[in-house]
């Protein structure tokens, strides 16, 4: 037991750096450790139970020491500051599988030469078509040179730092490549040129380099079938074949785990080819004599089993769950080869253990917990029902094992609903049925098909054979995706579940373990009521007269969440990148889903550019909106959107009620009055390109006056506009969302005076090819006695109006981390 407490305390220590916002000298921290293990030292004889105390204490401390040294190490690695968004001459060698689109290449390699010098070592390269239409343009195929793993190039690359958005509960980006090693970001400049293919003796390129021979033979098989893409991820776990809506879809379906290379996935392979060797190996003779009287069956097994996981896993990109189950197995194979029998808690944290010593931002990685749970759950349900061994026979025993086997299933799924909850904010509901049928279809049939697939197509003479597997396990996998879709389509099938608390999941997780107990220990129904604090959570609202305002950080873009008692108002839907990708989907569907919002009351769109309007066909089809005010006809934009991006006319659910806002129009919600202060007259003309700049002088300005503060929203009215607000008797607001992300064309020092703002908050894109916010307006808003945030240093803002005050909290200084990107004050004043 002490040396199973020792490894959590390990794990602790080591997941503890990763809370911290920045990490220590590495001298330090092994300090300490040398004072704990003295301490130990002294204590061992005269105070034994200290002494155990301590021990746990300099394990968890040890931990620690470990991962801050590596952190601060890849720390060390920094683009200079000198040459942030400037051209880089580069050489470097591809060390990744190449992410392959119509129109672009994205792959990581490691830097060998740099002019100028100091550029990091890791690298990620995106080479971008130079005929790129826009954001609505479909992408246009371009006919790329060959990218390999190993080769050299020469490029010329326009470097930055690695940032991403911050936005409550959401993904972080610069976490995400962090954990790989990458500290910068290269977009191609000019025409690169490849310099040789001399691969070395690197065995991770080498492995790459197979994966990329084998996905080249495979896509010719999968690309022709409508879930090709799934067939390609299950036999090597390149998932950039999948698109967002199939992602969507197999979420909600909580199938996810079973359309990527999983631990089920390696497991069932490895334990159906060792089955096979085995039996083959029992009915061999050499000389009169068994093989197996040579060398154990089952030790030949185990050996086939490590190896083809091995192999499998390689295959599949060396991924955590990957890692996960080659590690357990090879606990499991070297305990048996040996004799030793190891407990199921034993073989769990000696595979955590190895796997955050080889990688310790492995403890990051969501995939981490939701594989451990999964096989935690497993083994220590198969070890309670050995307590209880009862003996079936013929149709009973099939029987039983058929019941068994559906009712882990259902204890799993039950088992990571906390998790599922805490991470994603949803649940699926029907996810018990999907899994009863996808699993032994998809597991045990769909991923040897794939691989089998993968070995044709690699023999010289195998494509007809592997285009007859391709489209058999094509045709197999559409009647099962046919009856997934049917089962997600019922409006129960999925729970939107808030961002919980932690001592909430803690409180689920220790549900789950009384589910799990045999029956007559403790009731389940009480493992079941401690799971519901995870699941229904709902975030605090505000009281009567008070409001909240979220401003999310959608790069150079506006999108604002504001909240009362009992409704939810959205002021812009941010930026449009391409046909699939836009701020609707990246940033707002995700925050409403973290809280939980079942609908939006009333949508403000100030006007129709795209940094402002790109998601809002996105926003529109996953939520139901009652009212809607705008600069423009919202109905015209929604259709004018479906022609350009070839959808159906009708896709996008319409507002209930489309109104154009205009200057002087009201209304009053839960005890908070919301008023347009400009334009002062509609003008529904506002569609046209030509007319941008008019486009800017009818943006919607929303004033808001709740019990205790006001706050006003600008959308991109400029200094002329302003001036007409101030002249028309403009009240002081405390909060100010501040007008064309901080153009120079606005915020004029008459308006900034007028408006005594507290907080100034400018939503703007990092490195922004305006320089938005301008130094001058900036200064202007401080020198007037405001704080000052904007998005690209501080992430999301969110401001609370309370009796004691305004209150506001940044995303990046509440979730402060040490892997993220470093800016100057931005909030002084």
């Amino acid at each position: 037991m002490q040396g199973r407490l020792k490894v959590i305390a390990f794990l602790s220590g080591a997941g503890w750096v990763h809370t911290w916002s920045e990490v220590y000298p590495s001298a330090w921290v092994w300090l300490v450790n040398v004072g704990v293990a003295g301490l130990i030292l002294g204590c061992c004889k005269r105070k034994p139970v200290l002494t155990k105390w301590l021990v746990l204490v300099g394990c968890g401390l040890l931990g620690a020491a470990y991962v801050n040294t590596l952190a601060a190490w890849r720390l060390g690695e920094q683009l200079p500051i000198t040459d942030i968004n400037k051209v880089s001459k580069v050489q470097l060698r591809i060390t990744s599988l190449p992410r392959l689109q119509p129109d672009s290449r994205q792959f990581q390699a490691q830097v060998l030469q740099s002019q100028p010098s100091g550029l990091p070592q890791e690298i990620l390269v995106h080479w971008s078509s130079p005929s790129r239409k826009g954001p609505y343009a479909m992408p246009q195929y371009y006919d790329f040179p060959e990218i390999v793993p190993g080769q050299v190039w020469s490029m010329s690359l326009k470097v930055k730092p690695v940032h991403g958005a911050r936005n409550p509960h959401a993904f972080d980006y610069e976490q995400h490549l962090f954990a790989q090693g990458v500290r910068v970001l290269g977009s191609v400049r000019g025409q690169p040129e490849l310099l040789h293919e001399h691969v070395g003796w690197r065995p991770a390129v080498w492995a790459e380099r197979w994966r990329y021979r084998v996905r080249a033979r495979m896509l010719p098989h999968v690309s022709k079938h409508r879930y090709g893409g799934v067939l390609l991820a299950l036999a090597m776990g390149d998932q950039a074949s999948i698109s967002p809506g199939d992602w969507e879809l197999f979420n909600r379906a909580g199938l996810t785990h079973l359309v990527s290379i999983s631990g089920s996935h390696v497991t069932l392979i490895a334990v159906m080819l060792a089955a096979v060797v085995s039996w083959v190996w029992r009915r061999c003779r050499w000389r009169n004599r068994p093989w197996a009287e040579r060398y154990p069956a089952q030790h030949i097994a185990s050996w086939t089993a490590l190896c083809t996981a091995f192999l499998y896993c390689v295959l599949a990109g060396w991924g955590v769950p990957a890692q996960r189950t080659f590690l357990m197995l090879l606990v499991v194979v070297l305990a048996r080869l040996s004799g030793l029998v190891l407990g199921a808690s034993r073989v769990l944290l000696l595979a955590a253990f190895v796997i955050v010593l080889w990688d310790p931002w492995a403890l990051l990685s969501s995939g981490f917990y939701l594989s451990f749970a999964a096989v935690a759950v497993l083994l220590f349900r198969n070890y309670w029902q050995g307590l209880a061994l009862r003996v079936y026979q013929g149709w009973q025993r099939a029987g039983h094992g058929l019941y068994q086997a559906v009712r882990l299933q259902l204890l799993i799924t039950v088992a990571l609903f906390p998790l599922l909850a805490y991470l994603f904010h949803e649940i699926s509901i029907v996810s018990p049925v999907t899994n009863a049928y996808a699993i032994p279809v998809i597991g045990s049939v769909l991923t040897p098909l794939a691989l089998l697939l993968a070995l044709l197509a690699v023999l010289p003479s195998g494509d007809w054979a592997a285009d007859g597997v391709a489209r058999c396990a094509a045709y197999l996998l559409d009647y099962v995706m046919l009856l997934t879709e049917y089962l997600i389509s019922v409006k129960w099938a999925v729970i939107v579940s808030a961002a919980a608390p932690f001592w909430a999941l803690l409180w689920a997780v220790l549900g789950v373990v009384v589910i799990g107990l045999p029956r007559g220990v403790v009731p389940r129904v009480s493992g079941l009521a401690m799971l519901l604090p995870a699941l229904f959570y709902r975030p605090t609202l505000p009281a009567y007269g008070q409001w909240q305002l979220t401003a999310l950080d959608v790069g150079q873009g506006a999108a604002i969440v504001l909240r009362t008692q009992s409704q939810v108002l959205l002021y812009d839907a941010g930026v449009r990148y391409s046909p699939n990708s836009d701020e609707g989907l990246r940033s707002i569907v995700p925050y409403l889903r973290s809280q939980a919002i079942p609908e939006i009351d009333v949508l403000v769109l100030s006007h129709a550019d795209l940094d402002h309007v790109g998601g809002v066909s996105s926003v529109l089809q996953k939520y139901a909106v009652t009212q809607s005010w705008a600069g423009f006809d919202v109905a015209a934009f929604v259709s004018r959107e479906e022609r350009l991006l070839q959808r159906p006319a009708g896709t996008v659910r319409l507002p209930a009620n489309m109104q154009l806002c205009q200057r002087g129009v009201q209304w009053e919600v839960d005890g908070v009055r919301f008023e347009f202060l400009w334009p002062s007259r509609p003008e529904t003309d506002t569609l046209t390109p030509s007319l941008g700049q008019q486009k800017n002088s009818q943006s919607c300005v929303l004033s808001v006056q709740g019990k205790y503060h006001r706050a006003m929203i600008l959308g991109d009215v400029g200094i002329a506009e302003e001036e007409q607000m101030v002249a028309a008797g403009l009240l002081p607001h405390e909060l100010v969302l501040v007008g064309h992300h901080g153009s120079r064309s606005s915020s004029s020092q008459v308006f900034v005076q007028a408006t005594q703002a507290a907080i100034a908050i400018s939503q703007n894109g990092h490195w922004n090819q305006f320089s938005h916010p301008d130094r001058l307006v900036q200064a202007r808003w401080l020198g007037a006695g405001a704080l000052f945030f904007r998005s690209d240093h501080d992430g999301a803002v969110q401001v609370y109006s309370q009796p004691d005050g305004l209150w506001y909290q940044t995303e990046r200084e509440r979730r402060s981390r040490y892997w993220q990107l470093k800016q100057p004050g931005s909030s002084e004043g």
